[in-house]
């Protein structure tokens, strides 16, 4: 059994997550989270929204699931978000085409080439088809579009689509949003919500779903005067693999500060570099193996549309390296396509410090020869003149001036343009913002720190096997038993569970089986520590115990991970395991 199914095995029997629906037959890519999964989510996006948005000082919202066709047009998901698929003849099975590859052979990264060779490169190996074994060599590879399309509205309904990523509903909201931010750069916008894909051969539970959480931050920037608080994060050393060494075949990893990245170039956005920086600590802090770890960077093959540079960062399990998050630099693709196809405004003003006088090309066109020259087409000549002298003042240099009208040139003569250069004073511009994206998978970082947190050891002769997680992100704080529940025991040890919560932890209560089987339980979830009321809690002597020597009032307080165990007054307790679940203090402290 290897690490990944070991895993899944523990999930479902300890109730982190299993296939959604069994009872139906289930549907592929669809996972439910039980108490002990949905517990740990939380904790995940709370430490997430901890660092990312409340520390960081930037908003959040929360946008619908399902938006109309014209945002994705706009967004270009509808045109190029495609995966390679390639069907069996034989048994009718698709399969992702890069994948088969990478499973088949020692590239790593197929997914950054064209579909025609890995159409060669499955020629050439042979390669079968993973369900019947059929070779799958004169097989075509073409494109799958991973958007789940559905109707909004009853009737002769309007297109829409499960969004495939919570990006767009930040975009599309942008001239809003940037009134809520009164217009100053920068800022940042996140989001923790659902994404949709429908993809070709879901696989790896939680690693390759349909169905999906994404934390995405969305961070506005001026390019030219915006700079990232770097000094705050310089001395943070990144495990980086750079696309020159993947193109070199040289797996070896780059260990180098945040500011050494910057100032070799190797990270050429200071934006990107900062948020590596940022995020190297938070994935520490919940419990990644920093030893299986690296940024891997984008090979130009794989760049989304709209990225110029992007860095994933990814955890190694069972030999792979998984993506859980990925830092892209989007300059201004996303806002200026929905300027583009919304006719709306997405810039903001951007005020000089003083006053400056520039000269400013215009047009004043005489709609009396426009008019009866091109009809009812005279006020879209008109504006493609404006837009001219804007981007291109030479053009007016000659005799005549050319636009382009629907695909077709028109001439104009200059003399009945109104063109001129005037001189005119301003108080500041309007500048499209730059984006810089880290965009989190929730449950692939579910599945990393479980596994990364799976550890397996001997204790009194027997094999145990617990989940080593940071105390911030245990799906449960404490585990309350009573030794036994007989002469008043449980009683206790129920209220003591009840005085827990209401001070804020998250409290398990069991009473059922031997104590060591009940702690063993507790490790397997990852619980950190767990509290025995005993008869010297209830200040009651057992067989040969001497009565003035008992802590009354008192009770066991064990830790999971060396099993170590403390008499602790029942008065500080809470107060105890809130302090050493912020890291206050350590269990040898108390």
């Amino acid at each position: 059994m290897n690490e990944g199914e070991r895993l899944t095995e523990l999930a479902k029997r300890r109730g982190f997550y299993f296939p959604a629906a069994g009872a139906y037959g289930g549907a592929a890519g669809f996972w439910t989270y039980g108490p002990q999964g949905a517990a740990l989510k939380d904790n995940i996006e709370d430490a997430w929204r901890d660092r990312f948005v409340v520390r960081a000082g930037h908003q959040e919202i929360s946008a619908p699931d399902v938006m109309p066709e014209a945002v994705f047009e706009a967004s270009g998901h509808l045109d190029g978000f495609d995966d390679m698929i390639i069907e069996c003849s034989e048994c009718g099975t698709t399969h992702r085409a890069d994948h088969i590859v990478e499973d088949a052979t020692d590239i790593e990264e197929a997914e950054s080439l064209p579909n025609e060779e890995v159409m060669d490169i499955i020629a050439e190996q042979d390669i079968e088809c993973p369900s019947c074994s059929a070779s799958l060599a004169d097989e075509p590879v073409d494109n799958f579009n991973l958007m789940f399309e559905t109707n909004i509205g009853p009737g002769s309904s309007s297109p829409g689509y499960l969004r495939p990523e919570t990006a767009q509903g930040i975009f599309v909201e942008f001239p809003r949003l940037s009134e809520y931010a009164r217009n100053q750069l920068p800022f940042g916008v996140a989001q923790i919500g659902k994404a949709y894909r429908n993809e070709i051969s879901p696989r790896k539970s939680l690693v390759r779903v349909r169905e999906f959480t994404q934390a995405e931050l969305e961070h506005f920037v001026d390019p030219e005067e915006d700079e990232p608080p770097l000094s705050t994060v310089e001395d943070v050393t990144l495990p980086l693999y750079s696309g020159a060494n993947q193109q070199a075949d040289d797996s070896g990893l780059e260990q180098l500060t945040v500011r050494e990245a910057v100032d070799s170039g190797i990270v050429t956005s200071d934006w990107v570099a900062y948020y590596l920086g940022v995020a190297r600590d938070w994935y520490e802090r919940i419990g990644i193996d920093m030893d299986r770890f690296r940024f891997r960077q984008h090979l130009p093959g794989e760049l989304a549309h709209y990225a110029s540079d992007c860095w994933d960062a990814e955890a190694e399990i069972d030999g792979d390296w998984i993506e859980i998050t990925g830092f892209a630099y989007r300059g201004d693709y996303d806002l200026r396509k929905h300027a583009q196809h919304s006719g709306q405004d997405y810039t903001v003003f951007k005020q000089y410090d003083e006053p400056i006088t520039v000269e400013r090309p215009t047009v004043d066109p005489e709609m009396g020869y426009l008019g009866p020259e091109f009809g009812g087409d005279a006020g879209a000549v008109a504006d493609a003149l404006e837009q001219l002298a804007a981007d291109d003042p030479d053009a007016f240099e000659g005799d005549e001036v050319t636009v382009e009208l629907d695909g077709q040139a028109v001439t104009v003569p200059v003399e009945r343009t109104g063109y001129s250069v005037e001189e005119v004073t301003e108080n500041g511009e309007h500048i499209t913002p730059h984006v810089v994206e880290p965009s989190f998978g929730v449950g692939r970082l579910i599945y990393t720190v479980l596994a990364h947190a799976y550890t397996e050891d001997e204790v009194d002769g027997e094999e145990r096997t617990y989940l080593e997680l940071p105390a911030e992100q245990a799906p449960t704080t404490v585990g309350v038993f009573p030794l036994m529940d007989r002469d008043g025991l449980g009683e206790y040890a129920r209220e003591l569970a009840e005085a827990l919560r209401r001070a804020g932890h998250s409290v398990t209560y069991d009473d059922s089986g031997a104590i060591g089987r009940r702690y063993r339980r507790q490790d397997e979830i990852g619980t950190p520590y767990c509290v025995t009321v005993d008869y010297e809690s209830l200040g009651k002597p057992e067989d040969g115990e001497d009565p003035e020597e008992l802590q009354a009032d008192t009770v066991t307080l064990r830790e999971r991970d060396s099993t170590a165990q403390k008499r602790v007054s029942i008065d500080g307790l809470a107060e105890a395991l809130g302090r050493l679940v912020g890291g206050e203090v350590t269990f040898d402290d108390l």
